[in-house]
């Protein structure tokens, strides 16, 4: 005795239709169908697996060099605070502007195309 059953709405199988046999087995009607779709889900997992790895590494990649970036921050304000090219800007600011004028102006004239 064979019956059919309606169609189903969960994960395996959706949308398709099974056939109950009298011993309570059920069968496929699209096997080829199922395995496609069991296929396709373990691909899918494969992915969503593979993209929270790779998602931990960048995130943690970027914890690593945003601290490193802090460090190196508070070590150039440290030599910079102590640097004397600072403390002579901050005594002769006149002389320290004809400066970077005139290292422009030579960095300008050995950069300019002719």
């Amino acid at each position: 005795m064979v019956t059919q059953a309606k169609a189903t709405t969960g994960v395996k199988g959706a949308g398709t239709t099974d056939t109950t046999h009298s011993n309570g087995v059920t069968e496929s009607t699209h096997p080829m169908t199922d395995k496609l779709q069991d296929s396709l889900h373990s691909s899918v997992d494969k992915l969503a697996s593979s993209a929270a790895r790779a998602e931990e590494n960048i995130r943690s990649t970027a914890s690593d060099s945003a601290e490193n970036m802090a460090a190196r921050k508070r070590l150039a304000e440290k030599k910079w605070l102590t640097s004397g090219v600072r403390k002579y800007a901050i005594e002769n600011p006149v002389a320290a502007a004809g400066v970077a004028f005139a290292a422009g102006m030579l960095v300008t004239s050995l950069l300019r195309k002719k």
